[in-house]
C-alpha cells in the first residue's frame, strides 16, 4: 500500500524529525535534559490561550465543595481528548477522579484543588465588591487555576514524552472539598496514590516559590460535628419538660473558649453552629455544633480532639442531652521532600516571573487600596527556596490536607504567582484577579516550572531515589495515622443546598470561548476596573 501525504504534512513531519533529532543527537544527559526543558517552557507558553480559556471557564462555574459537577466534566473532558483513561466516582465521591496517561516508572502524580469559596461571587477585574449573583460563591481562593496548570505542563511534557519514548506515567488528580479538608485522605484511602513516585502539588500564591519541610505558618487539623439530642417542649408553656440541644451547644462553645487561655498558642479552633433548633417556641430537640481543630503536629490535633469529646460529653452531662460526633475532614501537617523542592525550586527560578503590566500592577494597588491594606503592587522577584520550619518556630496557620499526601509519598508544593499580595484569603477579594491577565500569565508561569520538574523526574532517575531516600528518613520515627476513622465516610451532602439554590442562575454566566475570548470581554468589563 503506497502511503500519500500532502506538502503541509511533509513539512510537519520533517520539522517533526528536526527536532527529535535536535534533542537527542550528540548530547550529553544533561544537556538533552536542558534541551527538552527549554522545549517544555515554549511549548507551554504556546498554550497560554488554552491555559487562559480553562482558567476563566472553571471560575465562572464557582462550585463548593463535593459539589464540583461542571468543573470536573470540563477538565476530564479535556484529559479524555488528550489520551488519558479517567477514572470516574473516586473514593465514593461522585466529583472526584483521576486522570492516568503513559506506561512504566516513574509514577508522577500532579494535583491540585478545584472547590471554591462560600459567598465569594464576584466580578473579575473590578477592583472593589462587586458580586456576579449576591451570596452565591465563587473563587475566592484562586482554586480555579491549578488544574488548568498540571493540564498545561501535563500536555506539553506528553508530547516529549511521545516523541522521544520516554518510560513514565502521568496521574493528573484534583483536590476535591480541599476548603473542608474532605477528600485527600479518602483518596488515600482509596488506593490513589499506592503506585505513585512522587507527587508535585500546585497551589495559587502571589508569589513564586516552593519549601521543603515543615513550612511556616501552618497547621493540621480534624474538622469534627458534634450532634447533641434533648427532648421537645412548649417553650411558653412547660419548658420544664423540655431537654435543650441547643443549651448543649451553647455550654460546649462557652466551655472551649474559656479553655483558649490554656491551649498552646500554635492552636486554632473555630466554630459555627450548623443547627440551632427550629423556631423559639419550642425546646430545641436536636442541635449540631461544627469545629475546626488546628495544631501543628499529629500528636497535638489528637489531644485538641480528646478535648474537644470532653468537652462536649460534659456539655451534654450538665443539659441532661446526649452527644454523637462525626469527622467531616482532616488534613495532617505537611511535610515536603527536600530534594524534589531542590529541583522545582531550581525550575522556578529558571522559569521566572511573569512580566506584569501597568493595568496588572494598577488592579493590584487599587485593591490593596480598596482594603487598606499595603499599596505594593504584585511582586516582581521569584522568592528563594524556603528551608524546613522548626515546630518550636511554627505558630499556626491555616491548613491543607495535601498533608496527607506529603506523609504517603515523597510530595512538593508549587506556589505560583496568580494572585494579588496582602489579601485576607476565603474572601471576594481573592476573587478579583482569577480571571484576569494576572492569573492568567502567572498560572503559565507556573506550568513552565511544573513541567521542568516533570522532565527532571523523567530523565533523571538519581531524583527519584533521593526523593525516596528523604521520604524513608521523614517517615522513619512517624508513620501516617489517618485522623479519619473505618466508618468516616466522605461528606458529599455538604453544599448541595447551597448549589441547588444558586446553580440555577450561576449558568447564565458560565464562559463561552466559542463567542468570547475572555471572560472579561465576555462580562463586559474594562481592564482594570477600578474606583
Amino acid at each position: 500500500m503506497r502511503l500519500k501525504f500532502t506538502l503541509r504534512e511533509c513539512t510537519l513531519l520533517f520539522i517533526f524529525m528536526c527536532g527529535a533529532a535536535t534533542a537527542s543527537y550528540g548530547q550529553t544527559p544533561a544537556d538533552r535534559l536542558a534541551t527538552l526543558k527549554r522545549e517544555a517552557a515554549n511549548d507551554v507558553d504556546q498554550r497560554h490561550v488554552a491555559t487562559q480559556q480553562m482558567i476563566d471557564m472553571v471560575f465562572s462555574f464557582g462550585e463548593l465543595g463535593f459539589q464540583e459537577v461542571e468543573t470536573s466534566k470540563y477538565l476530564t473532558g479535556i484529559l479524555r481528548q488528550n489520551g488519558f483513561t479517567i477514572q470516574e466516582n473516586v473514593a465514593g465521591i461522585p466529583t472526584g477522579w483521576v486522570a492516568r496517561w503513559g506506561s512504566g516508572r516513574p509514577v508522577i502524580a500532579l494535583g491540585s484543588d478545584i472547590d471554591g469559596i462560600p459567598q465569594a461571587s464576584q466580578k473579575p477585574g473590578v477592583a472593589f465588591h462587586a458580586p456576579l449573583i449576591e451570596g452565591a460563591p465563587g473563587h475566592g481562593e484562586g482554586h480555579n487555576s491549578g488544574m488548568p496548570l498540571n493540564i498545561t505542563a501535563a500536555l506539553a511534557v506528553k508530547r516529549i514524552m511521545e516523541r522521544e519514548r520516554l518510560p513514565g506515567t502521568l496521574v493528573l488528580w484534583p483536590g476535591i472539598a480541599e476548603e473542608l479538608l474532605g477528600g485527600k485522605a479518602q483518596f488515600i484511602r482509596a488506593g490513589v496514590f499506592k503506585d505513585v513516585d512522587v507527587a508535585i502539588f500546585a497551589h495559587v500564591s502571589n508569589f513564586f516559590r516552593t519549601a521543603w519541610g515543615s513550612p511556616d505558618a501552618s497547621t493540621g487539623l480534624v474538622s469534627v460535628e458534634y450532634h447533641f439530642e434533648g427532648s421537645a417542649a412548649h417553650a411558653g408553656n412547660q419548658p420544664w419538660t423540655g431537654r435543650s440541644a441547643l443549651d448543649a451547644v451553647e455550654l460546649m462553645d462557652i466551655a472551649w473558649n474559656f479553655r483558649r487561655e490554656h491551649l498552646r498558642l500554635s492552636q486554632r479552633s473555630h466554630y459555627v453552629i450548623t443547627n440551632g433548633g427550629d423556631q423559639p417556641n419550642v425546646v430545641p430537640q436536636q442541635a449540631s455544633v461544627w469545629y475546626y481543630l488546628r495544631e501543628i503536629d499529629y500528636p497535638h490535633i489528637k489531644e485538641l480532639r480528646s478535648l474537644a469529646d470532653r468537652i462536649a460529653g460534659a456539655a451534654a452531662t450538665m443539659t441532661d442531652t446526649t452527644v454523637t460526633s462525626r469527622v467531616l475532614g482532616s488534613a495532617w501537617p505537611q511535610h515536603f521532600n527536600k530534594p524534589l523542592a531542590e529541583a522545582l525550586s531550581a525550575n522556578i527560578e529558571a522559569a521566572g516571573m511573569p512580566t506584569w503590566d501597568a493595568k496588572d500592577q494598577a488592579l493590584a494597588k487599587a485593591l490593596q487600596k480598596e482594603l487598606r491594606v499595603k499599596e505594593e503592587g504584585l511582586e516582581t522577584k521569584v522568592r528563594p527556596l524556603q528551608a524546613d520550619v522548626p515546630l518550636d518556630q511554627n505558630f499556626g496557620g491555616g491548613s491543607d490536607d495535601v498533608g496527607d499526601v506529603s506523609w504517603t509519598v515523597p510530595t512538593v508544593t508549587l506556589r505560583y504567582p496568580a494572585n494579588i499580595p496582602n489579601l485576607p484569603g476565603h474572601h471576594w477579594a481573592n476573587a478579583i484577579a482569577m480571571a484576569t491577565p494576572i492569573a492568567h500569565k502567572g498560572t503559565t508561569a507556573g506550568a513552565r516550572a511544573q513541567a521542568m520538574t516533570v522532565l527532571d523526574l523523567l530523565l533523571r532517575p538519581e531524583l527519584v531515589q533521593q526523593a525516596k531516600q528523604y521520604f524513608a528518613e521523614q517517615t522513619k520515627d512517624q508513620k501516617y495515622e489517618p485522623l479519619i476513622g473505618p466508618e468516616d465516610k466522605p461528606s458529599i451532602w455538604l453544599n448541595r443546598e447551597v448549589l441547588e439554590q444558586y446553580r440555577p442562575e450561576m449558568r447564565k454566566y458560565y464562559f463561552d470561548p466559542t463567542k468570547y475570548k475572555t471572560y472579561l470581554e465576555q462580562l463586559g468589563i474594562a481592564y482594570p476596573t477600578v474606583r
